[in-house]
């Protein structure tokens, strides 16, 4: 199955890659956002954007993000896929 989760744009970190860090639920990301960069990068930070794969693939507002953060709990998978991208930024870490 294939899931997106919503996460907020934090910074950005490679502006020539279009590569930005998304915090999905405490857990800190870096993403592609040329699927929303639709003027200055800066301008995404703060918002919430429908993650999937590595890429930020559409900006979403506040209330949806929250709606489906609760529903993706509420079915037990976004907790996996929290866990999975942790245990991921940890080994690219070196610490797993």
């Amino acid at each position: 199955m294939c899931l997106g989760i919503p996460g907020r744009i934090v910074a950005i970190t490679d502006e020539a890659r279009l590569m930005a860090m998304a915090d999905v639920s405490g857990v800190k990301r870096e993403v592609n956002v040329a699927c929303i960069a639709d003027g200055p990068l800066e301008a995404l930070i703060g918002h919430w954007a429908l993650i999937h794969v590595g890429f930020a693939m559409s900006v979403i507002d506040e209330d949806e993000a929250a709606k489906t953060l609760e529903a993706l709990r509420d079915l037990g998978e976004a907790q996996e896929t929290l866990q999975q991208m942790a245990e991921g930024a940890r080994a690219l870490e070196g610490t797993a």
